[in-house]
């Protein structure tokens, strides 16, 4: 099972990321970007980017071939982080974002690949064959560089850019105050969320009778 979703994960992650690709850029430039601002506009979601990394995780492990090209991806402390990073986009997007659009066909077809499918499918593999019981406290810290690097970057790229990613983080129509709320809400909710993976990870752990070793390539 642990493979079987990892392989889903890899080629539906690539599929939507790929499909997501060839129809925002079009629309981009027709609303006015030009062909580097609107590949600088896709890259610029922290969905993107989240299921990218997990993609990366996936490719890392499935093959010998992937963890050459990704060994930075396979480690636990990787691959728990991009865990809480998904679930993080499943929460966010479900609760907050998925009401103020209504998208409709392929757009819709990526939203819900991207937010709701890929985010499943990559944390299920994480609790069947990802998670280890080697996962440590302080690896919260690094995960923490993730969210607060990509929410500096949104922030200053706005003034430049006229746009920001997310309308919750849009300063010049909520204010700076609001923005700092919703802000430290997410950041807490991702805090909130990586003391829960650290706790299941050491859980599973025990339930295996010790930390499982690292997961080799082709052995998942």
């Amino acid at each position: 099972m642990g493979r079987f979703l990892q392989i889903a994960g890899l080629v539906i992650g690539v599929a939507a990321l790929v499909l997501q690709f060839s129809i925002t850029m079009p629309a981009s430039m027709a609303a006015g970007r030009t062909l580097l601002g609107s590949i600088v506009f896709y890259f610029s979601f922290f969905t993107i980017l989240t299921n990218i990394a997990a993609v990366l995780v996936h490719a890392a492990l499935v093959s010998p071939a992937g963890y050459a090209w990704f060994p930075a991806f396979a480690g636990q402390r990787m691959r728990a982080g991009v865990a809480v990073a998904v679930t993080l986009v499943f929460i966010v997007y479900a609760t907050v974002l998925a009401r103020l659009w209504q998208p409709q066909g392929l757009f819709l077809l990526c939203d819900i690949l991207l937010h709701y499918i890929t985010p499943l499918i990559f944390v299920l593999w994480w609790l069947i064959a990802g998670a280890d019981g080697t996962t440590r406290w302080r690896d919260i810290s690094w995960w923490m560089i993730y969210p607060i690097a990509y929410l500096a970057y949104a922030l200053i790229r706005a003034p430049f850019a006229g746009e920001v990613p997310y309308p919750f983080l849009d300063v010049a129509k909520n204010g700076a105050a609001q923005v700092a709320v919703s802000a430290l809400a997410v950041t807490a909710l991702f805090i909130g969320l990586s003391v829960l993976a650290v706790l299941v990870d050491h859980g599973i752990g025990r339930l295996r009778g010790k930390p499982a070793a690292r997961i080799a390539p082709g052995r998942r």
